[in-house]
Order: structure tokens, then sequence, then C-alpha cells
């Protein structure tokens, strides 16, 4: 019998904080007990806003908590082929389009219904190019992403999201397609990550059931908050683990922090 194969896949984009470290203790603690396998992948590619730096304090933090895993550590930028082939596998389906609008353009066409996230769901304007057109726009060099024809594929699950932008090839690719190819190459059996992340666990599984790929167990775990009931975030400078590490705290604090002592 395979042993179970965990994951803690951090993006680059600031330093860790104390849920993120929640998810790996939890992580690291369900991979023992199950006498399974632990995985540290980087996701870097939205190239916007990773810097290498990051890469680096992730490393630093995880091993100053205790934590081990296994190598080599896949980072995403260096696999953008793996996510290209699957992008093919589903346009050649018909289950995605390359989509050319910009931002601005797209909320221009956008329907007044929002996804998970807050966002308006795509209007569809470049859903039914004929595939020549589309093909001699990208031969081109048109800056595009590839989107999910929601409307085609009959999943009322996964349909909250409208027609998902899955990759975009101008930041490399987008966390959807990624994530999902790189879990089922890693041989990925358990995923679990914080509850911000369970709404787009059904255009996951769309893309699996899709691309014929092995769905992983989900567990969304329960956020880490503030004082004032914020979701920690690097986007309101919530306090790193260098932060509090610098101020005295030891890897003990933390574990009894999060109730993982």
């Amino acid at each position: 019998m395979s042993r179970p194969v965990f994951r803690f896949a951090p993006s680059p984009n600031g330093y860790l904080h104390l849920g993120h470290a929640y998810s790996a203790l939890l992580n690291a603690r369900m991979a023992a007990e199950s006498g399974g396998r632990l995985l540290l992948r980087i996701e870097d590619t939205d190239e916007s806003r990773s810097r290498p730096e990051f890469i680096t304090a992730i490393f630093e933090d995880l091993a100053w908590l205790g934590l081990s895993w296994e190598e080599p550590v896949r980072v995403q930028s260096q696999h953008l082929a793996d996510y290209h082939v699957n992008l093919m596998r589903l346009w050649n389906m018909g289950a995605i389009y390359p989509c050319f609008c910009s931002r601005k353009e797209a909320l221009v066409h956008a329907l007044p219904i929002r996804d998970p996230d807050g966002q308006p769901h795509y209007g569809g304007a470049c859903r039914d190019l004929p595939r020549h057109v589309a093909e001699a726009l990208i031969a081109r060099g048109d800056i595009h992403g590839w989107r999910v024809g929601m409307n085609r594929l009959g999943d009322p699950q996964a349909a909250v999201w409208g027609d998902a932008m899955i990759a975009k090839l101008q930041v490399g690719s987008s966390y959807h397609i990624a994530v999902v190819t790189d879990d089922a190459l890693q041989g990925v059996t358990d995923v679990v990550r914080g509850k911000d992340i369970e709404p787009a666990t059904p255009l996951h599984m769309l893309l699996q059931r899709l691309l014929r790929l092995p769905a992983p167990r989900y567990l969304h775990h329960d956020l880490v908050r503030d004082a004032d009931g914020r979701k920690l975030s690097k986007s309101i400078a919530s306090a790193s683990l260098r932060q509090l590490r610098a101020e005295g705290a030891t890897p003990d604090d933390i574990r009894r922090r999060l109730g993982l002592a």
C-alpha cells in the first residue's frame, strides 16, 4: 500500500506568517501520524510578485519551525511546459478557450454575477472565436490567457466561477492549472489547506475529471485570525514569522500559540 503524500505549497510573494505556519505544521503532523510523506512546493508563477528572497525565507522559516521535507522541491516557474501540455489537452477537447481581453475589456463584457472571490463573471466575448482566428492571434504574439468554457461542461458546483481564467501566460501560469497538474505529477493524495481556498475545490475537481487525473482527498482547515477577526494576510502586513522570531519567539511558542504543541 502506497504512503499518503501531503504538500505545503506557499507562494513567495511575501514572508510567511502564523497562518502559513499553521498549515505547514498541520500538514507535517498529518503526514507523520499517517506514515506519509511531506512535500514542499514553491508556487512562484506570479512573476510580478514573486521574489527570490522570499523563497530563501520560506526555507529558513520552515527549518526554524523544525520541519523537514523531501527533496527536490518543485518550483513551478521551472515547469511551465507541464502546464502547457495540459492546457493544450483541454483546448483540443473544447473545454477551454484563449481569451485576448485585457482586464479592462473583460470588465466591459462582465455579467451581473460574481464568483466566490467577488469578481464579476466574464461575459464570453472570446468564447466563440473560431479556432483558426485564435491560433492566428496567438501566433502573432497577442497576449492571452485561458478560460474554462463553463457553459459547455455542465458542472453546477464549478459554474459559480463562470468562465474562470486558469492560466495567464503573460505571468507564466495561474494557480488553477498549475496546482492540479502538480498534485497529479507529484502523487499528492491529501490536500490540506485553508478554508479560503475551499471554494476553488470544485473547479480543481472539474479540471481533474477533464484531464483524467486522480483527485486527492481535500481537507480545509480553519483560518488563523488577528485580534480584529481578520484572516492573516501579507496584504494587511500581518506579523511574519521572521518578525516574531526577531522579537524572541521560539518554535515551541509558535506551536503553542497555534494549538499544535
